[in-house]
């Protein structure tokens, strides 16, 4: 019989990495409870409705990428995609939204139906922020400085660059979208078929080609700045000016436009080069029209997204990533002696409970323990013998070239052995 695997793009996250997922999770949490933010959790499973009635239905990502099912009431399921559209549902359907205003955060799992790659997996983990009932320009500059903060935490700063830009409101885009097209349509002859297929549905998105020819031809297109209102370019200009002032180092990009239909106005990324082809880490910006579109009421709102596989990715390459925790102390269990040996460790594991304690299972020579131990890179191993503990003492041993040993009472063993791994 064949081996089960794993399915392709869904991918497991093993011990020897795990540390530095942790630490990861860890510098966001500290991070977003510095600025306010609340978690929320809500289901990876939510009708297909609000992805198409939020993301867009001609969007790559509602035609070709979601995970979507009839259920056997007959209803049509999707697996979420992206997380602002769930947070939004479940603000507004547990009354948190009206005439408030909300700073929250989540993290967990995605999932979209495309070709799997390094740093983007069909399943993949997200941390989100979102900030409703603030209209300003000074709560898009506060996600950013967020974001900023976060790369700091991680020692990542250096190697990430913010691009923002200016879309407007939903009918200046639309504008502009019929005047790129009509340009494109002009030099049909010179599209590549990506761009082809997104004249007449989408065609802002051509703007994110990475193809040199459409580049060049993108170059004397109209420019979407040229069709925005005076109200989202002073909004825009009070952004710059905010960032500048908090010392946050920011490109304008014109062509980026996010590939989500909610976005409005300011819209940004967070962009490496260290990552090849998958170059953006971080994405947000406003979407204030989200909340009535999915059948709440008129609500402001703006937010952000990472994907935590791509950070994970950065953190490896430039070398950032954590040490794991080392073992503090091993025990060494011979034969018989299992039910001292798990009564000393819970009382050492109460004493220290920072510390990290493995007691021996199994059975096995103590020499082969000890071995153990040096694998795992514990620092000190207790080694137990009936003699000792019909004394009343353990011996204590440094797992070092040249370590020391030393014995010690059972009842002095807990400070003793705290205090040698404070000094360690």
């Amino acid at each position: 019989m064949a081996k089960l695997q794993a399915i392709r793009g869904m991918n497991d996250i093993l011990p020897a990495q795990t540390s530095t997922w942790q630490a990861l999770e860890a510098a966001f949490h500290r991070v977003v409870n510095r600025f306010g933010y609340q978690e929320i959790r809500f289901p990876v499973l939510e009708q297909t409705q609000l992805f198409k009635r939020s993301i867009g239905e001609v969007t790559d990502i509602v035609e070709k990428e979601m995970y979507s099912f009839d259920d056997r009431n007959g209803d049509n399921l999707s697996l979420r995609p992206e997380g602002t559209a769930g947070c939004v549902r479940a603000a507004d359907q547990h009354g948190l939204l009206y005439n408030q205003q909300q700073r929250l955060w989540y993290q967990g799992p995605m999932f979209r139906h495309e070709r799997p790659q390094k740093g983007r997996y069909r399943q993949f983990q997200q941390f989100g922020v979102e900030a409703f009932g603030m209209s300003g320009p000074d709560i898009d500059a506060e996600l950013i400085q967020l974001s900023a903060d976060l790369w700091r935490e991680l020692d990542i700063a250096e190697a990430l660059v913010l691009q923002i830009n200016n879309i407007g409101a939903s009918a200046e885009r639309k504008a502009f979208g019929a005047a790129l097209t009509a340009y494109l349509e002009a030099h049909s002859e010179r599209l590549d078929d990506d761009a082809r297929n997104r004249l007449y549905s989408n065609p802002l998105r051509i703007l994110d080609s990475k193809n040199p020819d459409m580049q060049a031809l993108l170059a004397e297109a109209p420019v979407l700045a040229d069709y925005v209102s005076e109200e989202s370019v002073s909004h825009f200009e009070e952004l710059k000016a905010l960032l500048s002032n908090a010392g946050v180092a920011f490109e304008v990009n014109p062509r980026l436009v996010r590939g989500l239909d909610y976005y409005n106005n300011c819209v940004f990324e967070w962009v490496t080069d260290s990552l090849g082809a998958q170059g953006t880490v971080c994405g947000g910006g406003r979407y204030d029209g989200l909340v009535e579109q999915l059948g709440g009421k008129p609500t402001v709102a703006a937010g952000f997204a990472m994907g935590a596989e791509r950070l994970v990715l950065m953190l490896e390459t430039l070398d950032k990533v954590p040490q794991q925790v080392p073992t503090s102390l091993y025990i060494v269990v011979p034969n018989g002696l299992a039910k001292e040996a798990q009564s000393l460790a819970a009382t050492l594991r109460g004493e220290m409970p920072e510390q990290r304690i493995i007691s021996h299972c199994g059975g096995g020579k103590p020499a082969s323990q000890l071995k153990r131990a040096f694998s795992l890179g514990a620092r000190y191993a207790i080694l137990l013998d009936s003699e000792g503990l019909d004394q009343g003492v353990v011996r204590l041993r440094e797992l070092k070239d040249g370590g020391e040993e030393a014995t010690l009472t059972l009842d002095e063993a807990p400070v003793q052995i705290a205090q040698r791994l404070l000094r360690a």
